[in-house]
């Protein structure tokens, strides 16, 4: 089995030197993504997506963060606040036509 080349192996006593440090010495805003994001790893987008189809006032909360460009503190928010923006639009454009 190949060995990642992610940098050298570290020895740890509780691990056996197993694990690779992930994390990068030359740009450590990299290791702020490890962490999973809230809400059950889906994120606050698309936690907020499945929340909107019951209370839809949730897409227009989401779609603000999305406008407030929210998604540069965690970029890994981005699509999910965008499907909130595209389904407040939807909603909207549905109830203009009704």
């Amino acid at each position: 089995m190949d060995k990642v080349n992610a940098g050298p192996s570290y020895d740890c006593k509780d691990c056996g030197g197993k694990y690779i440090l992930i994390n990068d010495e030359e740009d450590p805003r990299l290791a702020m993504f490890d962490k999973p994001l809230p809400c059950c790893g889906c994120g606050i987008g698309w936690c907020s997506l499945l929340l909107g189809f019951v209370c839809p006032l949730i897409w227009y909360c989401a779609a603000i963060l999305y406008l407030g460009s929210y998604y540069h503190r965690d970029p890994r928010e981005r699509s999910g606040l965008a499907a909130n923006a595209i389904a407040e639009q939807i909603k909207a454009f549905q109830t203009s036509w009704s």
